[in-house]
């Protein structure tokens, strides 16, 4: 095995490492700040820069198309829009889908826009008496225990207002956009990313809510005002798709020039659980069994949450894997199996063998959608992490860029942008294995 991974064919291209510097990529934070970017702060992101770097590197321009397969909450449609590309973005939960279309419509009338603001913040100044526990009822106890009942009433107010004060549902969307981000902001609560922590532990000061939306609806407009001004190119198009990435995508094949996206991370986070709150506020869901069914249900797996043991055949990794190379599936059904074992004898008895094989049976559908759709010579970059569930280090880049060889792609390359997993370092309970984030380019 080692004599045939020395073969060229699995050998690092550094060449396609060229010009994607640290200071060029940027980091999460940059998009936590930057206008359009920072409407809804969702913790699964990247920086913009990257974006803008490899659009710059690959020469897309008017008429060329960039696909992201896990567009998230729109980092890379903003760009793409920014800068003239036409994008097309595939996303599977429905709340972050809606919040990237969101942030992706600027074709307001910007005068009507400005004046609705103004009705719906008159009316919010001059709100009625609290009318008491028994308005609050529709809310599930999550909420209830994230703000005081009348910080909740007034976060309702806003809510049912927004009704009335929108001309167009582009407009009400904006609005709602503004009050999701509130809902964090406003809290009592520990609600920080990725979890809610409703607890006297994580407790914070709670700010008040008309006061927290006034503020993020006049920053959304002058947002707007400032990308409006800049943007290049007008006329753009820009698709989002509600829809598995695992399944055939409605593009022609060899159309895209470019894909870029930051697959879900191999590491046991929920994205389902991490939108309960919004979804539970805005009635999109009510319970647990509903965020499972509406959103964890339709997600690739990366999260012990989404295993059902009963689903999975005795091996549990896809015959397709073993079809397109044999090598790599022997070493994950090793690393499957070690974390079988090692399961039976831990507390949690975590389903992180399945977890691992689910996963990479889900990516290797994505990858061959990819494939497809990208144009001959085009390149596909993700960023991604590593893993070592119970400490069985899965070395994810190369399993990913091995699996696209396999599927037909021609080299892949892999460049580390940082360490990670240090600050967990004096919890007993995680393993000490030093994991990585890096980018990987596979090249058609």
């Amino acid at each position: 095995m080692r004599e045939q991974l020395e073969l060229p064919l699995y050998q690092v291209a550094p060449q396609a490492m060229i010009g994607l510097t640290p200071e060029r990529l940027g980091t999460f934070q940059d998009s936590l700040r930057a206008p359009i970017h920072r409407w809804f702060k969702y913790p699964a992101g990247y920086s913009y820069k990257l974006v803008e770097a490899l659009i710059e590197d690959y020469s897309l321009g008017a008429g060329s198309w960039l696909l992201d397969p896990f567009v998230g909450s729109g980092t890379t449609s903003v760009v793409a829009k920014q800068r003239g590309v036409n994008s097309v973005g595939i996303e599977a939960h429905p709340f972050v889908h809606w919040a990237a279309k969101v942030k992706c419509f600027w074709e307001y009338d910007m005068g009507q826009l400005h004046q609705s603001i103004h009705r719906l913040l008159t009316h919010l100044h001059r709100p009625p008496d609290f009318p008491g526990n028994e308005s609050l009822s529709e809310f599930p106890k999550l909420i209830h225990k994230c703000y005081s009942d009348r910080n909740l009433w007034s976060l309702k107010f806003i809510r049912d207002s927004i009704e009335e004060y929108s001309p167009t549902a582009e407009i009400g969307d904006f609005f709602r956009l503004a009050l999701t981000d509130t809902l964090r902001a406003a809290s009592k609560a520990g609600t920080g990313w990725p979890y809610i922590a409703p607890s006297k532990y994580h407790e914070k000061n709670e700010r008040p809510a008309l006061e927290v939306f006034s503020q993020t609806v006049q920053r959304m407009y002058r947002d707007l005002v400032t990308v409006l001004a800049e943007r290049r190119i007008a006329d753009v198009q820009t698709r989002l798709l509600l829809m598995d990435t695992r399944q055939p995508y409605p593009i022609e094949p060899e159309s895209v020039d470019l894909a870029v996206t930051s697959p879900p991370y191999l590491n046991n986070y929920d994205y389902a659980d991490r939108t309960r709150l919004e979804m539970y506020f805005f009635g999109w869901a009510k319970s647990w069994r509903d965020i499972t069914e509406k959103v964890r249900d339709k997600l690739i797996i990366a999260a012990t949450t989404q295993v059902r043991r009963t689903e999975f055949q005795e091996n549990p990794i896809s015959p397709s894997i073993r079809g397109l190379e044999p090598m790599l599936y022997e070493e994950l059904a090793d690393k499957v199996g070690q974390l079988a074992a090692i399961r039976l004898h831990k507390g949690g008895k975590k389903n992180y063998d399945l977890m691992v094989a689910g996963y990479f049976n889900d990516m290797l559908l994505m990858i061959q959608q990819v494939y497809r759709v990208l144009k001959p010579h085009a390149t596909f970059v993700m960023v991604l992490g590593d893993s070592a569930p119970y400490g069985v280090y899965i070395p994810t880049e190369e399993y990913l860029g091995r699996l696209a060889l396999a599927v037909g792609f021609r080299d892949y390359s892999v460049q580390n942008l940082r360490e990670r997993g240090g600050k967990w370092g004096h919890n007993p309970q995680r393993h000490k294995v030093m994991l990585k984030e890096g980018l990987l380019l596979v090249q058609k």
